[in-house]
């Protein structure tokens, strides 16, 4: 457990992301906190707001209490906001939000009304301030993130290979591909920190084949590396098959269970781009000290997820991210990643 005392070289790094938000002073900025939000995140924001010049409010909502059967942590999207009509307002009416819930805003059902006002939003994972300040962005992050975004756009398909066993196959035709390098300046836009990903969100029934996640991969809602390989059978989108030995199978099974048929489906697809992120960080930090974020920027990962994806109008609170190594990714037959290497 480290040690939650506020350290200069944490507020720097709050003092740097803020300022590739590009703030103008005497900016309205919001920070975004629940109940279990983590104090000193909040207060180095603040800080780092009030240094620039900037105008900061807290606007705290209680955290809400667990609904899912199992005790999950890993949803993707805060359900704190519950569309609160005075949060709302408070939102909209801010230039800058500085997210600072547990989960993020970024698949919040409130999200597109917050951007649509105009407001731009900085998700700040819920990770240690430490690890936060080790991948604070820098300039020309964003280079590598765009040109994977226009690449993605342009695609017909996707297809995923491994010496594990994985053959995937995603047609791209009308995906919704979004980008993320660690800041945000334009408005009507959202990032988070750590960035470094480029994910694509498939049409419906565009997904099919297998994926094995071999051992030494990584379930993020367990923030557990596997121990023993686990294959899924994809049909239509949806996971039809779990096989695998051992407890990471066996929780995957029991967890997805408790769910809706949504959870078994594909949320998105893409790989990390940021050559910072660290494969092993996961075994540094305790539980409580990572969201794991990190995990999903790392270089090269084949970052796959399940559950919720607005774009082919499919929602649920069941979630799984799972970054899987040593994977090749073609886009229409052009290799971009091989054996877990960004080309």
């Amino acid at each position: 457990m480290l040690i939650d005392r506020m350290e200069p070289h944490w507020l720097a790094a709050f003092a740097t992301v803020l300022q590739q938000c590009k703030p103008t002073p005497g900016e309205v900025v919001c920070l975004l906190m629940e109940t279990q939000s983590r104090a000193i995140n909040v207060d180095l924001a603040e800080l780092a707001a009030l240094q620039a010049g900037l105008r900061p409010f807290r606007c705290v909502l209680p955290s809400p209490a667990v609904t899912t059967p199992v005790p999950l942590r890993s949803t993707g999207a805060s359900r704190a906001l519950q569309g609160h009509p005075a949060a709302m307002a408070a939102l909209k009416a801010s230039s800058l939000v500085l997210d600072l819930t547990l989960e993020g805003l970024m698949h919040a059902p409130e999200t597109p009304d917050i951007l649509k006002s105009g407001a731009r939003i900085m998700v700040v994972s819920n990770e240690h301030p430490e690890a936060l300040a080790r991948l604070v962005p820098l300039p020309g992050d964003d280079l590598p993130v765009k040109a994977a975004v226009k690449r993605l756009r342009a695609a017909q398909s996707m297809h995923v290979t491994s010496a594990a066993g994985t053959d995937l196959q995603v047609t791209m035709t009308g995906a919704t591909t979004a980008g993320v390098w660690g800041w945000t300046d334009r408005p009507g836009t959202l990032a988070h920190w750590p960035g470094g990903v480029v994910v694509s969100f498939p049409a419906a029934n565009t997904v099919h084949g297998r994926l094995v996640l071999d051992a030494g991969d990584i379930n993020l809602t367990f923030k557990r590396y596997l121990t023993a390989p686990v294959a899924l059978t994809i049909e239509n989108d949806h996971i039809v098959q779990i096989e695998g030995c051992g407890a990471d199978a066996a929780m995957m099974r029991r967890t997805l269970s408790a769910f809706d048929r949504n959870a078994y489906a594909v949320s998105h697809v893409g790989w990390g781009l940021n050559r910072r992120a660290r494969y092993e960080a996961l075994s540094m930090y305790g539980q409580r000290d990572t969201q794991g974020t990190e995990l999903r920027c790392v270089a090269g990962n084949f970052l796959f997820s399940t559950g919720a994806n607005e774009f082919a109008g499919r929602f649920t609170e069941g979630h799984f991210d799972l970054p899987v190594f040593n994977t090749t990714i073609a886009l229409d037959g052009e290799v971009v990643v091989r054996e877990g290497v960004v080309l």
